[in-house]
């Protein structure tokens, strides 16, 4: 079996929605992503996972039941939810949305596009 090709991005992405999100900190996938000023409409979530695991000094602030209950549902501020999609044009792409406020100015997360999948 060939391990899956892929190419890494790691960069910030701008999403757009049809439908306003119901939960800001958990939007669910978006309808469109634009990377590099070029706008992809999304067709097809291909799977979907979850990371709410707590890392570095997050994870020391929590006692070891609550950590474990928040690492399958989340808490405020930690994890990323995952998105592999494919696009209009047949590409294939990861995307997530990490739930970390930037600052406390903005306390929204941030999306990124992973990587590419290629085939």
């Amino acid at each position: 079996m060939d391990p899956e090709s892929s190419r890494f991005i790691g960069e910030p992405i701008e999403v757009i929605f049809n439908n306003k999100p119901v939960l800001e900190k958990k939007p669910g996938c978006p309808d469109s992503i634009i990377w590099r000023d070029e706008t992809h409409q999304i067709i097809e979530i291909l799977s979907e996972w979850h990371d709410y695991r707590r890392r570095g000094r997050m994870a020391r602030n929590m006692s070891p039941l609550h950590a474990e209950v928040a690492s399958g549902r989340g808490s405020w501020g930690v994890g990323r939810d995952y998105f592999r999609i494919r696009t209009e044009t047949g590409r294939s792409f990861e995307i997530y949305y990490d739930r970390a406020p930037l600052n406390a100015d903005r306390r929204k997360g941030q999306w990124f596009l992973y990587k590419e999948i290629l085939d």
